[in-house]
């Protein structure tokens, strides 16, 4: 099986493609907001969940999980009373975060513009 999953890899639009997995981590808000908030840097969960208005706990902490698990963020916990955990980016989080910014900017200077169109 493993030589099946391994021709499909770069080609998303095939059902198959383990980078699908990967895209549907990616491809939601909290995702990329929480990609956005560690490309300032360092953050803890209750900086992160007071920056990104809306997300509830529970949302953020699976988001966050999630994106540990696929290797875009690390988790660090020190073993202090209450237990004090930070996130940031790993370098290929720090990839993925600087193109997610880039989505970003243009949807924020592009707003009116879009925001016309889709009121046609």
């Amino acid at each position: 099986m493993q030589y099946a999953t391994s021709h499909l890899l770069g080609q998303v639009l095939a059902k198959d493609c383990p980078s699908r997995i990967r895209l549907e981590h990616l491809a939601n808000k909290w995702s990329m907001l929480v990609l956005h908030c560690l490309s300032e840097g360092l953050h803890r969960f209750s900086e992160l969940r007071q920056r990104i208005e809306g997300v509830s706990e529970k949302m953020l902490a699976q988001t966050l999980k999630t994106l540990e698990q696929d290797g875009l963020i690390l988790r660090t916990v020190y073993p202090t009373v209450p237990p004090k955990v930070e996130y940031q980016l790993t370098f290929e989080g720090s990839q993925i975060a600087a193109r997610v910014n880039q989505l970003i900017e243009y949807l924020e200077q592009h707003l009116p513009e879009t925001s016309q169109q889709s009121s046609h």
